[in-house]
């Protein structure tokens, strides 16, 4: 199964909910786009805030997906008109096989004004309220300060590839968000990342993991790379938020 037959069956088994839209962010919608690598980061507009009948036919179709290849990668939230220009609002979301709520951030927010892909419906500009520069500003240092930096002092948690690759491009985006104002890719976030002095070797590392293909690690690798990624990333993170909070 290839993204575009995933993405046409999604939007077949939604359309008796009559949506108003449905949208790509991420790197689908920002051309750094893997098939296989990549999340398919959605939203969907509903008619209404979904109610307890609507969430238990969201939740058969995603289980129904669960077999078929590329369909883990698929993440949707769910706002309706009447709840989504709130942007500290947890919407139903289906992401990691199972149900949750969360906000639609600012950051998604802001991708989706300057280069979210249509897949169904009314353009995010229709819809979607605007992200002041200040509001994008002010949730990137809350998400460094109040997230990430925290989550540095938990050393179990860097053992893992996908803490390691989220924590630092996130920084490398969100420094790039505050100096400039603009968003970022991940590919150019790791090109960042050397500018601001991250360890050579563990971008490098994420670099042939997202990108190449990975060569077998040393037995000790995960936990130098814990290290490294932890003695860079807290002070990072320390010196962005005195500068720009």
């Amino acid at each position: 199964m290839t993204t575009a037959s995933l993405l046409d069956g999604f939007l077949h088994a939604l359309l008796p909910l009559r949506p108003r839209a449905v949208w790509a962010h991420g790197s689908l919608a920002g051309g750094d786009y893997q098939e296989g690598r990549s999340d398919l980061d959605l939203i969907a507009v509903l008619p209404d805030p979904p109610a307890l009948g609507t969430v238990r036919r969201l939740v058969t179709l995603h289980r129904r997906q669960r077999g078929e290849p590329l369909a883990a990668k698929l993440h949707c939230s769910y706002l309706a008109p009447a709840t989504l220009h709130d942007a500290d609002r947890p919407h139903l979301t289906w992401a990691h096989g199972r149900v949750t709520r969360r906000p639609v951030t600012p950051v998604t927010r802001r991708e989706l004004h300057t280069f979210g892909r249509v897949l169904y419906g009314e353009a995010p500009a229709a819809l979607l309220p605007p992200v002041p520069d200040r509001e994008l500003a002010d949730f990137v240092v809350r998400d460094q300060r109040d997230y990430w930096r925290p989550a540095v002092d938990k050393a179990r948690l860097w053992r893992q590839d996908i803490w390691v690759d989220l924590g630092l491009l996130t920084f490398a985006r969100a420094t790039v968000t505050l100096r400039e104002g603009r968003l970022t890719s991940k590919r150019e976030a790791l090109a960042e990342l050397l500018a601001l002095g991250a360890p050579a070797e563990v971008v490098e590392d994420i670099t042939r993991r997202r990108y190449g293909t990975p060569a077998p690690a040393p037995a000790d690798w995960s936990t130098r790379r814990a290290e490294l990624t932890r003695a860079y990333l807290g002070p990072a993170i320390d010196a962005l938020v005195a500068t720009y909070g």
